[in-house]
């Protein structure tokens, strides 16, 4: 079978015959392990799950989604799963690829505290413009409360004691981070308030771990 589009690995090249002398690695391979905090058999063994769940070679925004869904199934994961695409999205082609998710999967689960950081500021930049605003902040919270359950059925009067309770807590978290009180979070901005609490690290720090 052919290699998925844009795929950066050849599968067939790692399967090794114990009788016939090893096929070289492709450069493809080398560079992931240059780019990425994964060795080279952690690549082969998640292209080989990629290849399965994704036979086109990238991932869709709605089978990312329903991946969400699965992880979340007592809330509505589908308004953060729609933000968390965008920032695994590099690109911005409307797909996910394997060189992608191999990328922001090293930086989640292998990068240093700076590294994540940088990446959570993306996730927060909804429109991608270097800068937070205190409604993308707010959009970004409410998507996480629906993601837990935490937001009562729109309309109701639970629903508009939900909203106040996340806008308090929008207020307080931009404050906190908007350090000049510009009406925007720039990410020297972000990256200084985030390195100062320690609470912040340390829950960035629980993400390190090996496959």
């Amino acid at each position: 079978m052919a290699t998925p589009p844009e795929s950066p690995v050849e599968e067939h090249a790692y399967e090794l015959e114990p009788s016939r002398t090893p096929k070289p690695i492709p450069v493809a391979l080398e560079e992931l392990c240059r780019q990425t905090k994964f060795s080279k058999q952690e690549i082969r063994v998640m292209y080989r799950g990629f290849k399965t769940e994704c036979p086109e070679g990238v991932v869709q925004e709605e089978s990312f989604k329903d991946i969400y869904a699965k992880f979340f199934p007592h809330g509505n994961s589908a308004l953060y799963a729609h933000y968390v695409f965008k920032a695994f999205d590099v690109n911005c082609s409307g797909a996910i690829s394997f060189r992608e998710l191999l990328v922001t999967l090293s930086t989640l689960l292998r990068g240093s505290v700076y590294e994540r950081l940088r990446w959570a500021f993306r996730l927060y930049d909804v429109d991608g413009d270097g800068a937070i605003t205190r409604q993308e902040l707010a959009e970004v919270v409410v998507a996480v409360h629906e993601l837990l359950g935490r937001r009562a059925p729109p309309g109701s009067p639970a629903a508009r004691l939900d909203d106040a309770k996340a806008n308090e807590q929008v207020d307080r978290v931009f404050r906190k981070l908007d350090l000049n009180q510009d009406g925007v979070i720039t990410i020297e901005e972000f990256l200084e308030s985030c390195l100062k609490d320690d609470v912040i690290t340390r829950s960035l720090q629980m993400f390190d771990t090996g496959l």
